[in-house]
């Protein structure tokens, strides 16, 4: 897009690419056109979305909740494993956790007391969701729905209906107009496909979501059990809140394909009902020291990661026990300590600090090696120098896409031009440059 101009059609190599709506494209392309290159380019507006959804995030429920329910849901979002690693990814799924969850937050004002005025404002958010990945916004809203049955005149005002169309309908109109019915074609087949068949090959049973949604959470998961109170539930705001998780679940369960990430948009939601609900809890010191204490999934993290990434984690090695996992004992005895002042705002930052700490530790351990197994970074080093001597043979899509990445114009297949060096990869295992074989 920012080297042809056309911000209509979004292309994979030169070829109409309709798998995703166009957010995402557009904001990584403006980053290329005013200058910036490479993967700086690429990831840098996905982390001042996530950055700039805090701070948002602070606002709308310090105004709805107070100060410190406010800063406790912050804390747990944006330290959560699901956020600070969806925020380094240029994929859809943050993009599309930003603007849904800043819609359904606008709407509380609503949900509580009938207050229209935010209603522009929710369904512009809710337009720039469909831009960045369809039309799974608009069902994972349906809670909204039922929760103003008796005012959807509101919902479906001139003034709600006319935001959502100017912002979300331009760009379906034109790539209709530009593209034809092969637009509308495979937008459906990748949104309903996804849904109902197997084809897409990410197929996992129903209860996939469960252990996935504790694992997101980390290291906050222990927090889930403030929620277990029936006085908490007495609020409108936090039914519609719990209503938005337990449904997103309950939708995305049902679906064929399944993968972590889809589940980001319900992570908001649910933090803020967990900052909610430690804020009032009369006790906190065991869930924070425990919470704490599961800092330590970043030190047991650090030697299976890179094999997790390259090739799942059933193919990670087994890890033995080293000194660094007690660094979370001390790390839970201060929240503790702190909770006990009556400082749990403290004991909380206690705790995103360790995790701050945690990924610093991932990065600096495992950068290189990553780079080697699970990235086609190292890959790109070894042929940036030679590119026009190097041909692919049959390697992981995902390996591919990667790599075209980085050279820009994608490497030809060596069964349509033959070069001196070949990339090749044996099953399970990462790509690597050989020199080619000389005919018989």
């Amino acid at each position: 897009m920012a080297r042809s101009g056309d911000w209509i059609t979004p292309r994979l190599w030169n070829e109409p690419w309709f798998e995703k709506s166009p957010l995402l494209y557009w904001i990584s392309g403006a980053a290329f056109r005013v200058g910036l290159h490479g993967e700086f380019a690429a990831r840098l507006p996905i982390v001042f979305t996530a950055v700039a959804f805090l701070i948002f995030y602070w606002w709308i429920l310090g105004r709805e909740f107070g100060c410190r329910a406010a800063w406790l849901s912050v804390l747990i979002l944006g330290s959560s494993a699901a956020w600070i690693g969806f925020s380094q990814l240029c994929v859809t799924d943050l993009p599309l956790a930003a603007t849904y969850s800043g819609a359904m937050l606008m709407a509380l004002p609503w949900v509580a007391k009938r207050d229209s005025r935010p209603l522009p404002l929710v369904s512009a958010l809710l337009g720039t969701a469909v831009l960045a990945k369809y039309m799974v916004a608009l069902v994972l809203a349906l809670p909204l729905v039922a929760f103003g049955r008796r005012s959807l005149r509101d919902l479906i005002s001139p003034r709600t209906i006319f935001v959502f169309f100017i912002i979300a309908g331009p760009w379906y109109l034109l790539c209709y107009l530009r593209n034809g019915s092969e637009f509308l074609r495979v937008a459906w087949e990748h949104q309903v496909g996804r849904f109902t068949t197997d084809a897409l090959k990410h197929v996992q049973p129903w209860w996939f979501y469960l252990p996935q949604m504790l694992g997101l959470l980390l290291p906050w998961t222990p927090a889930l059990l403030l929620l277990a109170r029936r006085r908490f539930w007495s609020d409108p705001r936090r039914r519609f809140l719990g209503a938005l998780v337990a449904f997103g679940l309950v939708f995305f369960s049902a679906a064929a394909n399944k993968l972590p990430g889809y589940l980001l948009p319900l992570l908001p939601p649910l933090a803020a009902l967990l900052g909610v609900a430690m804020d009032e809890a009369p006790r906190a010191r065991s869930i924070l020291a425990v919470c704490a204490l599961l800092v330590v999934v970043f030190a047991i993290a650090q030697p299976m990661l890179p094999a997790a990434i390259a090739s799942g984690l059933s193919r990670a090695p087994q890890v033995a026990f080293h000194w660094t996992w007690l660094a979370s004992i001390p790390l839970a005895a201060i929240a503790w300590f702190l909770e006990n002042r009556n400082l749990r705002l403290a004991a909380a930052w206690c705790v995103a600090l360790g995790v701050t700490g945690g990924v610093w530790f991932i990065k600096a351990a495992d950068a290189a090696e990553i780079n080697q197994i699970a990235s086609p970074r190292g890959l790109w080093q070894q042929i940036a120098a030679n590119p026009d001597q190097v041909c692919v043979d049959n390697i992981h899509r995902d390996w591919r896409y990667g790599l075209n990445f980085y050279s820009v114009a994608p490497l030809p297949e060596c069964s349509q031009a033959p070069r001196p060096l070949t990339v090749v990869q044996a099953f399970g295992e990462p790509p690597k440059l050989t020199r080619a074989r000389a005919p018989l």
